[in-house]
């Protein structure tokens, strides 16, 4: 998945226009994972009170989402649908 992903990415346009494939990926859903690194740095800075989980954990996933995912894998997903249901 993780090479999928970064085939994906708008900086290998040139990669994939050299292998003639840029239009095979308008059909195919693009998912991403917020990796466990990630997730537990936002995780500490949330707990040390560093950062405001209200803000941080929806925008972090957001960022995915104007990446144009279709759907996020996230450690966060419980949260954040909480989050959203709450409004």
């Amino acid at each position: 998945m993780s090479y999928a992903a970064k085939y994906a990415s708008g900086f290998f346009g040139p990669f994939r226009d050299a292998l003639g494939s840029s239009g095979a990926l308008f059909a195919v859903p693009t998912f991403a994972y917020q990796v466990s690194g990630e997730y537990s740095m936002i995780r500490a800075a949330i707990d040390n009170g560093w950062l405001d989980p209200d803000k941080v954990i929806l925008e972090s996933l957001m960022a995915f989402k104007r990446a144009g995912c279709c759907g996020i894998f996230s450690y966060f997903a419980i949260e954040a649908a909480e989050r959203l249901k709450r409004g």
